[in-house]
């Protein structure tokens, strides 16, 4: 239940959500959790609590999920800060750490990240974390196109 109520400040709050269709209500928070369960089972890894490490403060999620990006299961990591937290690096640390744990230890070769065209804060995070630009999906998703970065081995 702490999960949820954590997560809670991150997934239904509008600013933080303001890439997605819509902020989660409780529901949705609940499934989001349920969904990264279902990751650790079938592909042991997902995301994970993002933590400061003086007073163990919880501050939103990052982790290394399955996506279908362009009809291809591609890793991909992504995250979710609370607002009160932005622009502070923590977001780029966590992608940066997530980034050496699927090369270093789940051993992939590759790993993607993607976000709508609009969302200059999490390509301002992927370029830092050293990926680079290798697309723009031109599929629409609730009328968003995407950017696709990739960094490799």
């Amino acid at each position: 239940m702490q999960d949820h109520y954590e997560l809670s400040k991150v997934l239904s709050d509008p600013e933080s959500m303001q890439y997605y269709p819509h902020p989660f209500n409780q529901e949705e928070v609940k499934n989001w959790i349920k969904w990264n369960e279902k990751n650790y089972k079938q592909y042991n890894h997902g995301l994970w609590a993002v933590v400061l490490k003086e007073g163990d403060t919880f501050i939103g999620d990052c982790g290394i999920t399955m996506q279908n990006i362009d009809g291809v299961r591609l890793p991909e990591i992504g995250f979710h800060i609370i607002k009160a937290y932005w622009k502070k690096g923590y977001a780029t640390e966590a992608a940066s750490a997530c980034k050496e744990y699927a090369f270093n230890v789940l051993g992939y070769s590759e790993i993607f990240s993607y976000t709508t065209l609009k969302n200059i804060p999490s390509q301002k995070v992927a370029k830092k974390s050293g990926w680079k630009i290798i697309s723009f999906l031109r599929r629409m998703v609730n009328n968003k196109s995407f950017k696709l970065h990739t960094n490799s081995l």
